[in-house]
């Protein structure tokens, strides 16, 4: 987390950040083409790193690395954890060893880390080897722990005192040590064997009497998460509690690292995007990079789904086939099938996404499971009674009688119960079963609920037209 700064461009001041971003590159572009490199150092000063890096991403491959050249190192460092993982590649590529060696040597080991798992492993090899033992170290340790758990997500720049220091000392060492850490404003206490202790915000030191013990006003009921702590439950915890930061402590209870607000943003809008994309049935490889991979990938990545449900549709072309007598006989049945099926899709694919979403932000858990499905189910009933006073005069009409009413009207309701109920139970099912609920998502939901209305309404139909006979 860094101080911002002014942007001094020809834009309006209250602009968000892509169109800022896209005057930069313009103007940066003709600089660089037109060899005005103080130009180039005069425009970038008053951006924010943020913008930098969308610009540089922006910008053709054989300037990107001209453009950054002209950063100043520490202002490089920051602006390249903001880059794109293929434009960080493409970066290491063009620069010379010395330069990728120290710009890797003084990122974030969060940030190091993340590059890392972008990179080939004979890469990760090579830039590890040329590490400081240190950094080597702490880089190493991070690798070893899960993908999309705190211990990958954290960092170990913080500042940890003593429940022995008074606070004049432990201003003194804020004052040392806040160049070199990702945040200040929540500093951290740990004994001998660095187990956690308390902790204390900056705001209470600054205002505790200078030789007041640091163990005197800090906290000692500390929030942390463990290094395998999922990174969804990070998030979660962040936000309930407000925090700025949220220690990582190890098995015996040693703290490791801190998970600060920023990398939490980049965990919500990750989760989010693979939540989207598995709701829209689409098998996302790395979804930073989706609209950036080609073509061929991307439909091999989405025609896998689209293959399992056409056999599934399958099953409703057979109900319709076995059913061929009574569409004889009323051919105009036919023409309600797409109305009824595609309401019930609608409506199950309605309740499955505020499922998965109550999942997600685990609000359903206060109204309870099996309470959540009841509701969804009266309210496709509900919705299914309100739609027949549209549909079923329609449908008499069309039909010059009862028969076709009765069987869209009966059909209708089912329906939409059915759907509203197995809209809301398949994604629980999955979630009991230890499986991402997303993957019961709506295509899939629709696809059910086709099968199982097409046989609901052609039954009715036939029941009808039985009994009619009689």
């Amino acid at each position: 987390m860094t101080e911002g700064k002014g942007v001094s461009l020809d834009v309006d001041s209250s602009v968000n950040g892509p169109l800022v971003a896209e005057v930069v590159t313009q103007q940066l572009e003709a600089m660089l083409a037109a060899g005005n490199y103080d130009g180039v150092k005069t425009l970038l000063e008053p951006v924010q790193p943020v913008d930098i890096a969308d610009a540089i991403g922006n910008l053709p491959l054989i300037l990107q690395a001209l453009a950054f050249r002209l950063l100043s190192k520490n202002e490089a460092i920051e602006v390249y954890e903001y880059l794109e993982p293929a434009v960080q590649q493409s970066l290491l590529d063009r620069l010379r060893s010395g330069e990728v060696l120290e710009l890797v040597e003084r990122m974030s080991p969060d940030d190091r880390v993340r590059l890392f798992d972008e990179l080939p492993a004979k890469v990760v090899r090579r830039l590890l080897a040329e590490l400081s033992p240190e950094e080597r170290r702490v880089t190493a340790q991070m690798l070893g722990y899960e993908v999309e758990t705190a211990g990958r997500l954290m960092t170990n720049e913080f500042i940890d005192l003593k429940e022995f220091h008074t606070a004049v000392d432990a201003l003194n060492i804020v004052r040392r040590q806040a160049p070199y850490t990702e945040t200040i404003y929540s500093l951290y206490v740990t004994d001998r064997e660095r187990h956690l202790t308390g902790i204390l915000s900056l705001r209470d030191l600054v205002t505790a009497d200078p030789q007041t013990k640091i163990g005197d006003v800090m906290t000692r009921e500390v929030v942390n998460v463990r290094t395998d702590t999922d990174q969804e439950e990070v998030a979660r915890a962040i936000q309930r509690y407000d925090f700025l930061a949220l220690p990582v402590v190890d098995r015996e209870k040693r703290l490791v690292g801190i998970v600060t607000v920023d990398d939490v943003i980049d965990v919500i809008e990750q989760e989010a995007t693979r939540d989207i994309y598995a709701a829209g049935a689409v098998q996302a490889g790395d979804e930073d990079d989706y609209f950036q991979s080609n073509l061929f990938a991307v439909a091999r990545r989405r025609v896998v789904w689209l293959i399992v449900l056409v056999f599934a549709n399958g099953l409703t072309t057979k109900v319709i086939a076995n059913s061929d007598e009574v569409l004889r006989q009323v051919v105009l049945l036919a023409a309600f099938i797409p109305l009824l099926i595609g309401t019930g899709g609608n409506v199950g694919a309605q309740s499955s996404t505020v499922v998965i979403r109550g999942l997600s932000t685990q609000r359903i858990q206060t109204l309870g499971l099996l309470k959540a499905v009841l509701r969804e189910s009266i309210a496709g009933a509900l919705l299914g009674l309100l739609m027949l006073l549209f549909v079923v005069p329609f449908a008499w009409w069309q039909g010059e009688g009862p028969l076709i009413a009765a069987a869209v009207g009966i059909s209708l309701v089912a329906i939409t119960t059915l759907a509203a109920t197995a809209g809301a139970s398949l994604p629980l099912l999955f979630h009991r079963m230890g499986l991402d609920p997303a993957l019961m998502s709506a295509p899939f939901i629709t696809t059910a609920t086709d099968v199982a209305g097409v046989w609901i309404y052609l039954s009715t139909a036939s029941w009808l037209l039985a009994n009619i006979a009689k």
